[in-house]
C-alpha cells in the first residue's frame, strides 16, 4: 500500500469520523460566554483596545502576501492556481478588519464579520495544499466550491442563531477538518516544492494561538499588560508571516521518474 493511498484513506476516515461526531450531536448554538474576554480596557477611545489593535499584524502580512503575488518574482506559486494564494492573503488582510470590528462590539452579529474572512483564508489554504501535494488541477477546480461551502457554513450558523436555533456544526467541520487533514496531506503526499516546514510552522502557531485563546484570562493575570486573546492574534499572524517567508524562498522539486536499465 503506497503512502498516497494510506493518506487518502486517512483523509476519508477523518471526514467520516468528524461528520459522524457532529451529526450525533444536537445543534450546537454559539456559547455567549465566547464574547466575554479578559481584557476589556479602552485606550484612545477604542473599546477592547488591545483585542482590536492586535489584529493589525494580519493586515501587514496579508498586504505583504498580495504584493509578493503581484510582483510574481518573489513568490513561487502554482501558476494555474494563483487565485488560491490571493484568497489566502486577501482573507488574512480582511481578518484585521473583520476581527477588529467584532472586538469593538463582541456579539453574534459582529462575529459574522470575523468568521467570513477567516473562512476565505482557510479555504484558500486548503486549495493551495491540494494543488501542491495532491493535484494542481484539483486544487484549482476546488477553490470556488470550497469558498462557497465556507461562506454557507458561516451564513447557516448566523441565520440559525437569528432564528434561535443556533447550529455551529457545519462551521466546525469547515474549521476543524483542515486542522487534521492538512498534516495528513503533508505526511503522506508528495510535495511540489521544498521548504514544506513553513506549513508545519503555520500549524504549530495555530495550535499555540488556540491555547492562548483558551487560557485568555490566565495569561492576562500572569502577564498583566496583555491577554491571551490578544496574544492569539499576534501568534497566528506570526505563523502566517513564517508561511509567507517559506513560500518566497522555496523552489520547485524535480519530478521523480523511475528509470529502467535493460
Amino acid at each position: 500500500m503506497t503512502k498516497k493511498l494510506i493518506g487518502s484513506l486517512l483523509l476519508s476516515l477523518w471526514a467520516i469520523v468528524l461528520c459522524t461526531l457532529l451529526l450525533l450531536n444536537d445543534p450546537l448554538p454559539q456559547d455567549h460566554r465566547y464574547h466575554s474576554f479578559s481584557d476589556s480596557s479602552s485606550h484612545l477611545s477604542i473599546p477592547n483596545a488591545f483585542n482590536v489593535l492586535s489584529n493589525l499584524p494580519f493586515l501587514v502580512v496579508g498586504f505583504m502576501g498580495v504584493m509578493a503575488l503581484r510582483k510574481n518574482t518573489t513568490l513561487a506559486i502554482v501558476d494555474d492556481n494563483k487565485y488560491a494564494y490571493y484568497a489566502l492573503f486577501i482573507g488574512v488582510a480582511c481578518v484585521a478588519f473583520g476581527s477588529g470590528y467584532y472586538h469593538l462590539w463582541p456579539d453574534n452579529h459582529t462575529l459574522l464579520w470575523d468568521r467570513l474572512p477567516m473562512t476565505i483564508g482557510f479555504m484558500g489554504l486548503v486549495s493551495i495544499i491540494t494543488s501542491e501535494f495532491i493535484a494542481p488541477k484539483a486544487g484549482k477546480v476546488l477553490l470556488i466550491p470550497l469558498l462557497v461551502i465556507g461562506f454557507l457554513s458561516v451564513f447557516y450558523w448566523y441565520l440559525s442563531e437569528s432564528n434561535a436555533t443556533g447550529d455551529l456544526r457545519p462551521y466546525i467541520f469547515v474549521q476543524f477538518f483542515p486542522i487534521i487533514g492538512i498534516p495528513i496531506v503533508l505526511l503522506f503526499f508528495t510535495p511540489t516544492y521544498d521548504r514544506i516546514a513553513c506549513y508545519w510552522w503555520l500549524l504549530g502557531s495555530y495550535l499555540v494561538a488556540k491555547l492562548c485563546e483558551h487560557f485568555d484570562q490566565v495569561i492576562h493575570q500572569s502577564l498583566i499588560f496583555i491577554s491571551g486573546h490578544s496574544l492569539k492574534h499576534i501568534v497566528a499572524a506570526l505563523g502566517l508571516y513564517m508561511l509567507l517567508k517559506g513560500l518566497t524562498l522555496r523552489t520547485r522539486l524535480p519530478i521523480k521518474t523511475t528509470s529502467y536499465s535493460p
